[in-house]
């Protein structure tokens, strides 16, 4: 059950703890959006579930309630000392709990032979979203992410080609997943309340996902940190070694001379970099 607004100011007090506009720490206060995740996510009884940042924990005694088994990880310390005395002391075995980045610790340790299978169910702290997504992008890739996100970001991870929105992320993200209907949230979901609008993305892995390699992702954010030069002249410079196939492979799929990075369909980005090397 989440808490009410009243019921996270007091506890908040009681913790001594201020939310940290840094870590983007906006604690949800509507059961109705903890519920929507959770059924966005199709949680149940011996699912293996990733949590991102839980904060006081209304998302993870949520998902601990349905049968989850859950990891999590929380980079606040006195939060995590919460959790710990709290819910982690309550639910042994059930509750894997860290202190950490969760940059770094994308999927908050859980074990490789469950990340495939996993669910991420997570209210994003904002500040990571983006790196905390390159990094899950790197591979092991689990099953279905539903994330809160601030709605800018999530437009952007979904974004078309040919938008101001579509970036390197959102090719790297598309190549591996379908984005399914989310659902949007008003600031008067959280305290205390964002100055943005968010958004629960619903990402559900592609039955064959792409993962990028990493000189093929540093390539691709290259041309679009480069993004109002043509993409044949920046790749010149990029990938000299592959250049001529990968502007001849353009050109065969009709894009102009002249065509820029942004213009390039997730499809064709994955059929650039398999005639490789981006390294050369």
């Amino acid at each position: 059950m989440a808490l009410t607004p009243t019921e996270t100011r007091d506890l908040l007090v009681r913790l001594g703890h201020t939310p940290r506009r840094s870590l983007g720490q906006n604690f949800l206060v509507d059961g109705n959006i903890v519920r929507k995740s959770l059924e966005l996510a199709r949680v149940g009884p011996g699912d293996a579930v990733v949590e991102i940042g839980p904060g006081l924990g209304t998302l993870t005694g949520a998902l601990l309630d349905a049968g989850a088994e859950v990891w999590a990880v929380e980079m606040d310390r006195s939060l995590h000392g919460h959790l710990e005395s709290g819910l982690a002391a309550s639910h042994p075995g059930a509750l894997h709990l860290l202190e950490g980045d969760a940059v770094e610790l994308p999927l908050a340790g859980i074990p490789p032979a469950r990340a495939a299978e996993a669910k991420v169910v997570a209210n994003l702290p904002y500040a990571i979203s983006t790196p905390w997504m390159d990094a899950v992008l790197s591979g092991p890739l689990p099953s279905r992410m539903v994330l809160m996100l601030q709605r800018e970001a999530a437009e952007r991870y979904v974004a078309s080609p040919g938008t101001r929105s579509f970036g390197a992320i959102s090719i790297f993200l598309q190549a591996a997943y379908d984005p399914a209907p989310g659902h949007r949230v008003s600031p008067a979901c959280f305290h205390p309340r964002p100055d943005v609008d968010s958004y629960l993305l619903h990402l559900v892995r592609k039955p064959q996902p792409f993962v990028f390699a990493a000189a093929d992702r540093a390539v691709i954010r290259r041309c679009f940190q480069q993004r109002r030069k043509q993409a044949c002249a920046v790749l010149r410079d990029l990938v000299p070694g592959a250049h001529a196939q990968w502007r001849e492979l353009l050109l065969s799929e009709g894009y102009p001379p002249s065509v820029r990075a942004e213009a390039i369909a997730v499809a064709t980005w994955i059929r650039l970099v398999s005639l490789g090397p981006s390294a050369a």
